[in-house]
């Protein structure tokens, strides 16, 4: 089918750039309606929105919201249900990362991290289950990270966010199992986000490394096959279990890692 997901509507969050976008690309691509979440309704935001809706001939929402706040995630929510008809689709994908030692991560980073990894993707799964309850269909995708099943030093809000997150995942699988729902999660290795790309850039200037060698001895490191996961395919592997061709999956923690968790 070209387009598996025409008529659904989707929320993705953290979506005007990076992994988000890809996914709500990638969601659009097959017919789905998006709602945008991002941070800033700014002049890059809104193009993202625009283009997304320009290239893919789907209506396209973008709405802000600092996931911090459980007001304004509330408030979200209800804006988003005032223009689609319903929440079919929810993926969690924004993330804050902080890169410290246990004994010197501020506690308001700590919470921090805990309110956009953790609480905020229960917050949206809380607020669009009722209208996927009621119409017996729904997808919820939460978007962990190899660090769900690892760790590595100096991460360890991060770590423990997205190992919780496979929690949440599990139960809210277990809990809407019979209401035609299914709840997954994604856990991608190293993509070249906006992030990660500044961060190898980084490293090869401290380094006084090429940028290619950098990047290079980045994967390397983590991925066997030496090259970054692709945006679009872990974009695809969503829309393969939003669409009907995931109706048997759920509870389920699926890599795309190439081979790291293997490793």
């Amino acid at each position: 089918m070209s387009a598996p997901l025409h008529g659904r509507h989707a929320l993705v969050t953290g979506a005007e750039a990076g992994l988000g976008y890809a996914i709500a690309e990638g969601l659009a691509a097959a017919g789905a309606g998006i709602v945008m979440h991002c941070l800033h309704a700014d002049g890059p935001a809104r193009l993202a929105r625009d283009t997304l809706a320009r290239k893919h001939g789907v209506p396209v929402e973008l709405l802000p919201a600092d996931l911090r706040d459980v007001d304004q995630i509330e408030a979200m929510a209800a804006e988003a249900l005032s223009r689609v008809p319903r929440l079919d689709i929810l993926v969690n994908n924004a993330v804050i990362r902080h890169f410290e030692p246990a004994h010197r991560l501020p506690r308001a980073q700590w919470d921090e991290g805990l309110a956009v990894n953790l609480s905020a993707p229960f917050h949206l799964a809380r607020l669009a289950l009722p209208g996927m309850l009621e119409q017996q269909w729904g997808r919820i995708i939460n978007v962990s990270s190899v660090y769900g099943s690892g760790a590595a030093p100096n991460r360890i809000g991060y770590v423990t966010t997205k190992t919780a997150l496979l929690g949440m995942t599990r139960a809210l699988a277990v809990e809407t199992a019979g209401n035609g729902i299914t709840c997954n999660a994604v856990a991608p290795g190293t993509a070249p986000t906006p992030a990660i790309v500044a961060k190898i850039a980084a490293i090869a200037k401290e380094s006084g490394q090429r940028v290619e060698d950098a990047e290079r001895e980045y994967l390397a490191a983590r991925q066997p096959t030496g090259r970054f996961v692709a945006m679009e395919n872990v974009a695809a592997l969503i829309v393969f279990l939003c669409a009907e061709t995931g109706r048997d999956i759920t509870g389920a923690t699926l890599p795309i890692d190439g081979g790291w968790t293997a490793a």
